[in-house]
């Protein structure tokens, strides 16, 4: 005769199905946010070399989350670790985001986090097929999606400096 599940086992399925909703939904909405949002350039920092250790992956560093660090905390502050802040940004014409000025007409806001001290536009690291290293060298920009609403951003791939795809 079967037992009803009670106590640990019954908590435990519960946490199962929650964590994996959860991660569902997540997977979801960056899904969407690929499919419909908004194409949006962010220029590449010097990056570091990939790392041998973790597989092929090109670590990213953005020329906005540089400008957004200089100016993301008062002087004598430093900002909170985990916190969420926006910034107002302006795309040219080629969708190339840049900090809006203060007196000009800002067409986007993006979400970033601050993690070890430093801005995350979402992403640090760009992973590719084992042996493709070489096709990547000639990165300038990173290809967002981003939704309008919320300012998320989603890295969907890597540009050249004429922002053809690598």
């Amino acid at each position: 005769m079967n037992k009803p599940m009670t106590g640990p086992r019954w908590l435990t399925l519960l946490g199962a199905a929650l964590v994996l909703g959860a991660l569902n939904f997540s997977i979801v909405g960056k899904e969407n946010i690929k499919r419909n949002g908004e194409v949006v350039y962010l220029r590449l920092a010097p990056v570091d070399p990939r790392s041998l250790m973790q597989g092929d992956y090109m670590a990213l560093r953005f020329a906005l989350a540089q400008e957004l660090e200089r100016g993301v905390a008062p002087a004598g502050t430093t900002p909170r670790e985990g916190e969420t802040r926006w910034a107002t940004v302006a795309l040219d014409a080629q969708q190339v985001a840049h900090l809006a000025p203060a007196d000009g007409a800002a067409t986007l806001r993006l979400r970033y986090r601050i993690r070890g001290g430093r801005v995350w536009l979402g992403t640090n690291a760009f992973f590719f097929e084992e042996g493709s290293a070489e096709r990547f060298n000639g990165a300038r920009y990173g290809e967002f999606r981003v939704d309008r609403s919320s300012g998320e951003a989603v890295l969907v791939g890597l540009r050249n400096a004429t922002l053809d795809p690598m």
